[in-house]
């Protein structure tokens, strides 16, 4: 069974050919990050016109990767969301396009599914159930998953998300866009106990996270400041900042993994890219005995291969989706168990 899968869900444009259930057979993404850089942000009209600009070539380079045509394909898929409506709406319309004049199965995919479906990119592969950490630019919780399709939710964030933090607190410091990857940078070899920076909602008991006060405290403190920051200075409050999100994200995720008497936790999402979060997950397999799944870095971020995962997963069980299926700009994961 081989897939083509589209994701368009935010600001990449992405393709990847998968051979079911695990087997890449490549994967495409065309990122807008120079794009949107200017705004400190994604600018969704832009985003969707650059989407448009992209697909078509998008899709060829990865049919042409793997070196196959349309009519190699046994199945399409695409993100139904959540995401930009306006970007969603041109991945999937592109598959669902190719899905009809090839009549072939189409397969809709929740985007954090597919972001839960990264680690099976590498080996060895998790097996379910599994506590899953996702954390990004747009989203952060926690989740109980049984299989695709059988999700149960322990905690979200509140407020902001773990990668809004590191974007906003960036934005303070004028480190520029995208900010996770700008104050991990600014970090390296910072002190991370030199500001008191706050971790919000801890707790054995509450597996729900907050980043708002925390960035709030940030600013705050760079006020207090008056902008007075030498190189070490930044350093320093950078990897505070950095260590009060990460400790944030493994405390909770400790927690989940007692609360459900799991011992597996896969973490995805952009921000399982951070080295100091992996550092931090390799003292958790240290002293808990987890097992703990990341995706490659490649497909921390959004990418078509991991939607492909996600689809092969549902079509081995034989399902599809009709053709009548929507984009949609909300789309819950799971309900709270």
């Amino acid at each position: 069974m081989r897939i083509l899968a589209i994701e368009s869900s935010c600001d990449e444009t992405a393709a990847a050919v998968l051979t079911a259930p695990f087997e890449l057979e490549s994967s495409i993404v065309a990122s807008q990050i120079a794009v949107h850089a200017p705004y400190g942000g994604v600018v969704p009209e832009l985003a969707s016109r650059h989407h448009v600009e992209a697909v078509v070539p998008v899709v060829q380079q990865a049919l042409a990767a793997a070196g196959r045509t349309l009519d190699d394909l046994d199945a399409v898929a695409a993100t139904v969301g959540p995401g930009l409506i306006g970007s969603l709406m041109v991945g999937l319309q592109m598959a669902k396009g190719i899905a009809f004049a090839r009549g072939l199965p189409f397969v809709g995919v929740h985007h954090l599914a597919g972001h839960l479906c990264a680690p099976f990119l590498a080996t060895p592969r998790p097996e379910f159930p599994f506590v899953a950490l996702l954390v990004s630019g747009g989203h952060t919780g926690l989740y109980e998953v049984r299989r695709v399709g059988d999700i149960g939710c322990l905690g979200t964030t509140r407020d902001d998300a773990a990668g809004e933090a590191f974007d906003k607190v960036a934005a303070l410091l004028g480190l520029g866009y995208p900010g996770g990857v700008a104050i991990e940078h600014t970090a390296a070899g910072g002190d991370v106990q030199r500001f008191a920076l706050p971790r919000a909602l801890r707790g054995r008991r509450n597996l729900d996270f907050s980043f708002s006060g925390l960035k709030t405290a940030a600013r705050l403190t760079l006020e207090r400041l008056d902008g007075d920051l030498d190189d070490m200075a930044r350093r320093d409050f950078c990897a505070s900042v950095q260590a009060a999100i990460v400790d944030s994200l493994v405390e909770k995720s400790r927690w989940a993994l007692r609360q459900v008497g799991a011992r597996r936790l896969v973490v995805a999402g952009g921000v399982a890219a951070n080295g100091a979060l992996r550092l931090a997950l390799d003292g958790l397999r240290a002293s808990d005995g987890v097992e703990v799944f990341l995706p490659p870095l490649r497909y921390c971020t959004d990418n078509a291969a991991m939607i492909a995962v996600a689809a092969a997963m549902r079509r081995q069980r034989g399902e599809s989706d009709p053709l009548t299926i929507g984009a949609q700009a909300t789309l819950p994961l799971a309900s709270t168990s």
